[in-house]
């Protein structure tokens, strides 16, 4: 009976001891957690690095329905400034039919809104001024007869 209770005696030491040093650890911070808190400041002060805000933006969202007015997911949509060829942003909508995208104000956008079997559809939105978002309602329209 004698080594039972050494033994719990023994259990119960360590399990303080254990204690005691892993709060002692919690309560000075790592040294290289210290160190890296400081970098991060310091690199935030070097000349040459623009953080990008969102103060001038131009947010288009909206949603995409089906022909039966139902949320359309997955859909491809392409945005471009007005006059360009090529697409510079691409999105698609969520499980919602829903998208949201921001874009550089003080342009007008061609939103293109794609998904197979169904025709094209584009708009364009006007980001110049006046407001600082736009929602859109697309109504897709499945493709019928010879233009398959």
């Amino acid at each position: 009976m004698n080594s039972l209770r050494s033994i719990q005696f023994l259990c119960a030491g360590a399990l303080l001891a254990f204690a005691a040093s892993h709060t002692a650890a919690q309560d000075t911070p790592p040294a290289s957690t210290v160190g890296s808190a400081q970098d991060s400041s310091s690199k935030a002060d070097k000349p040459g690095k623009k953080k990008y805000s969102h103060l001038n933006d131009f947010l288009i969202r909206g949603t995409v329905f089906n022909e039966k007015a139902l949320s359309f997911p997955d859909v491809e949509l392409r945005l471009r400034k007005e006059g360009e060829k090529k697409y510079k942003w691409e999105t698609y909508t969520n499980s919602r039919g829903e998208f949201a995208v921001r874009v550089p104000e003080g342009s007008n956008y061609e939103i293109l809104v794609h998904v197979k079997g169904f025709t094209d559809q584009t708009k364009t939105v006007e980001a110049k001024g006046g407001g600082n978002e736009e929602t859109l309602v697309f109504r897709l329209q499945p493709i019928t007869g010879d233009a398959k």
